[in-house]
Formats: structure tokens, sequence, C-alpha cells
């Protein structure tokens, strides 16, 4: 790597999603709550908009999302968290945000 480059930020693991044990996956989530109960969070929550489909919504209709699951790896931070209505939520579950471009990209094609 040139001298006058930076170290990558993300780690190997961060970029291949690899799959989080059992002790990660509690981790994240306990991240995930105190989160739930920042600022940070109610101001996104209050913005009352799906991240996924635009819909708006009451803010207490929102749930919190990671782009890259927990499960698959993903951290309970803010540049990885988004809120969203429950049925894109369900719908999304642990799919990689790759993934559910794909489903989406496939319901638009069978509804031509």
């Amino acid at each position: 790597m040139p001298e006058n480059q930076a170290e990558p930020e993300e780690s190997l693991e961060e970029h291949f999603f690899l799959p989080a044990d059992e002790e990660q996956v509690r981790r994240e989530r306990e991240k995930a709550r105190q989160l739930r109960a920042s600022q940070w969070w109610k101001n996104l929550r209050g913005q009352g908009l799906c991240y996924y489909c635009q819909k708006r919504l009451p803010p207490k209709e929102l749930c919190m999302d990671h782009l890259v699951p927990v499960i698959r790896g993903g951290k309970s931070r803010k540049g990885n968290i988004v809120a969203c209505c429950k049925d894109c939520n369900n719908k999304k579950s642990h799919l990689l945000p790759v993934e559910w471009q794909e489903y989406l990209q496939q319901l638009k094609e069978r509804a031509k």
C-alpha cells in the first residue's frame, strides 16, 4: 500500500459479512437496546418514514432494522441502522442489502 494512503477502516470480517456467533449477537442486540433509548434513534424514528418503502407512518409504528443483520455479522451502530415499517422489516428478515434489492427487483418484474 502506498505510504500516503490511509488504512481501510473496515476489517475483513465487516467487508465479507461473516456470520456472528451467539455471543456477538447478544452483544450487538444489547447495543441496539441502548441505541433505542438514544435521542439519535428518537429523531430518526420521529421522521415517520420507512427507509425501504418510503411509507409515512406514526413513529411508534417504525422498527429498528440493521441493514446488515446482526446474525450475518452486522453491527449495532448508526451507519448500519435504519427505521422501517414492520412489513418491510419482516420481509427483509435476515437478508443482506444486495439480497433485499434482488427480492425487490423480482417483485417489480412480476408486477409487469
